[in-house]
């Protein structure tokens, strides 16, 4: 796909990393942006979910690739957030599972842009009730899962990401499994690598420093330059899950220190 727009030249490591006062016009700009995906997810979820009646796989999901556009246009129009990506040259042509940073909604609003492959996340079930874009998320060929059987969760990721895998498309999922502040490490959970394993696909991890503009959990937006950095296929072969993820741990973590540096401790930088 790789329509994304980004930066000529990487941001300097202060780059949108200024903590500001909360002015109101930086309110105004994140209150603007919430409306403006509140406006358009309705009549696209509602188109969506209409469509999912007579279509499905791949031309619902560059269907609902419109509404994206339009929500990553929206950051870069109202709030001032901006990309530089690197390493798009590392990406495969064959099977992959995706194993990503995760600090803020971009990534998963950015990603779908720049992959070649359609996306298929895995995502908790509570999504599905949120109106419009829960909707349309359930027609599409995701992976839901119940976090609290964990059992059951892994087995019915194996199920379906084999299925996906072999329909062509790419695997994401965030190994922290949840949004984390930006420069904190959660505990990386061996969900994708098990499934790498288990289908014998590569991963790739990518490092995101999106909590430099768009903090976890918060309302407010800040304009800055977001990097994402795609690090190189990583085969199992031979290998078991906790190697793999601590390799892929390792890369990321690192990635994050040398990408956002003012984020962690100088000792950890």
């Amino acid at each position: 796909m790789q329509d994304l727009p980004r930066t000529a030249q990487p941001p300097s490591p202060r780059d949108g990393l200024r903590r500001e006062a909360i002015t109101p016009w930086l309110w105004l700009r994140s209150a603007v942006y919430l409306t403006w995906l509140v406006l358009t997810v309705i009549p696209y979820g509602t188109v969506v979910v209409l469509v999912s009646l007579f279509r499905k796989g791949e031309p619902l999901y560059r269907l609902c690739l419109g509404w994206v556009r339009l929500a990553e246009w929206g950051s870069r129009a109202f709030c001032g957030i901006h990309a530089h990506i690197q390493g798009l040259e590392h990406l495969p042509s064959g099977p992959l599972i995706l194993l990503v940073k995760h600090q803020s909604a971009w990534e998963t609003l950015a990603l779908p842009l720049l992959m070649p492959r359609p996306l298929c996340y895995v995502f908790k079930r509570e999504l599905l009730y949120i109106p419009f874009f829960g909707w349309s998320l359930g027609r599409l060929d995701m992976v839901r899962i119940d976090r609290s059987r964990r059992a059951q969760a892994f087995d019915r990721l194996t199920q379906q990401g084999a299925r996906l895998l072999a329909q062509g498309n790419w695997i994401i999922l965030f190994p922290e499994g949840t949004r984390t502040a930006r420069g904190s490490r959660g505990a990386y959970k061996l969900g994708g690598t098990r499934l790498a394993i288990a289908t014998d696909t590569p991963v790739l991890p990518i490092a995101v420093t999106s909590g430099r503009c768009w903090p976890r959990q918060a309302f407010i937006k800040r304009p800055g330059t977001i990097q994402v950095s795609i690090g190189r296929p990583i085969a199992p072969t031979g290998r078991s899950a906790e190697d793999l993820m601590a390799e892929v741990e390792g890369w990321i973590e690192a990635e994050m220190r040398r990408l956002d540096p003012e984020a962690y401790e100088p000792s950890e930088a």
